[in-house]
């Protein structure tokens, strides 16, 4: 027969009251002491970041700029419309290599031919009346001096008579009535002799006036003459220069306009690097400074040698003179990379450009730990930048290793794990 026995029951469920207290206290002290764990620094695959070692040494600080090959305009020449024309018939194509006499392209125009045959006839129509006034004053002047000659011819007879009066007057043999007949005709005729020159001079100095005169008309008749002639002759459109014909934008029966572009011929040879270049970079950069430009074909030498003073775009247009000479196969339009030395800094601490960093600024970048297996994030105060490398001014070390690579996906962490 079972006897009940009440002190048991309450025992275990005082035994039960106590372990769930204990299990609660040890539950809320496990849940307080995870939260106060750091979470595990995340993993990032060795390969898929780009590293570089903090280095000290002289730095050779560049800018870069793409762009493309231009002609100078020293070796370019673009052909302009001189008339209105039409286009009848097109000799060469882009790409031909051409000499200066050779001819790219034939035009028409019937009112120029007119034009230049109405300007050479009228030349010859001033210029035989330039002759002919030439001719007549020429007669006059000649009809002139001979009643010149015959004045004097009378002015000499006259004066030698005169003398001759006066000096038989002092003998006595002549009477003072006859001398001074002789004498008062003497006076007239160099009276006369005088005004003679004088109308000879003045009639001299008249004729070269009035030559003067039909000579400007004849030159200036002559000069529109030369002008319609070579609109004539700029109907046939010669090259100009030896080199290639880079460009014909027209098609026979085209009808163009004064000034309207006919043609482009470069020479080859003498082409530019134009190089667009951020602004940001491009305070820096001066004429004269030295500049590598990459055809893709191979690198020449070059010179900065012009600076545009406006922005566009974000860029600033610099213009390199090539001083090398050029690969094979380069050719106007060409796309290139181009490089400016701006300085050189010597022993100095630098390390390799990140992704993410302006000049003279502070930047964070994760440092490698001594076994390569971690990195943690270090503030790091950079200077002077360069196409591929940056001045570290503090925060790093000689030695050290940084990860390059951009790392916005761990702005969260300060640590990550190398796998």
């Amino acid at each position: 027969m079972d006897i009940a026995r009440p002190e048991f029951k309450r025992q275990k469920r005082r035994r039960q009251i106590v372990l769930a207290a204990v299990g609660s206290v040890l539950l809320a002290g496990v849940t307080i002491g995870v939260s106060r764990l750091k979470p595990a620094a995340p993993e990032v695959e060795r390969t898929t970041v780009w590293t570089d070692t903090v280095k000290r040494g002289p730095m050779l600080r560049r800018v870069r700029g793409l762009g493309s090959l231009i002609p100078s305009q020293e070796f370019t020449r673009q052909i302009p419309a001189e008339t209105e024309a039409t286009v009848v018939r097109i000799r060469m194509l882009p790409g031909s290599q051409v000499k200066a006499e050779t001819i790219l392209l034939e035009m028409s125009n019937p009112q120029v031919e007119q034009a230049a045959l109405d300007a050479k006839l009228q030349l010859k129509a001033a210029e035989a009346e330039y002759q002919s006034l030439r001719v007549k004053l020429q007669s006059d002047l000649m009809n002139q001096k001979a009643g010149a000659a015959t004045v004097t011819a009378d002015y000499s007879q006259a004066k030698l008579q005169s003398e001759t009066d006066k000096a038989l007057y002092d003998l006595g043999v002549i009477s003072g009535l006859a001398y001074k007949a002789s004498k008062g005709k003497a006076d007239e005729l160099t009276t006369r002799n005088d005004i003679e020159d004088e109308r000879l001079d003045i009639n001299q100095k008249a004729i070269q006036s009035q030559l003067a005169e039909q000579q400007a008309k004849v030159d200036q008749i002559r000069a529109l003459a030369e002008l319609k002639q070579k609109q004539l002759a700029a109907l046939k459109v010669h090259a100009g220069i030896e080199g290639v014909l880079v460009d014909l934008p027209l098609q026979v029966g085209q009808h163009v306009l004064p000034g309207t572009m006919l043609a482009k011929v470069v020479q080859p040879d003498h082409l530019i690097a134009e190089l667009k270049v951020a602004e940001t970079q491009a305070r820096d950069v001066q004429i004269g400074q030295p500049a590598q430009v990459d055809t893709h074909n191979g690198t020449v030498s070059g010179t900065v040698m012009r600076i545009d003073p406006a922005v566009q775009n974000g860029t600033v247009t610099v213009d390199v003179t090539i001083t090398g000479e050029l690969p094979k196969g380069v050719r106007p339009d060409l796309s290139v990379d181009g490089t400016i030395d701006l300085e050189r800094l010597d022993n100095v601490l630098y390390v390799g450009r990140p992704a993410f960093g302006q000049e003279n600024s502070t930047i964070t970048l994760f440092k490698l730990d001594a076994d390569g297996k971690g990195a943690v994030r270090v503030p790091v105060k950079v200077g002077r930048v360069s196409v591929n490398s940056i001045q570290v001014l503090a925060g790093l070390h000689e030695g050290d290793t940084v990860i390059l690579s951009d790392m916005s996906r761990s702005d969260n962490t300060d640590r990550i794990r190398l796998d």
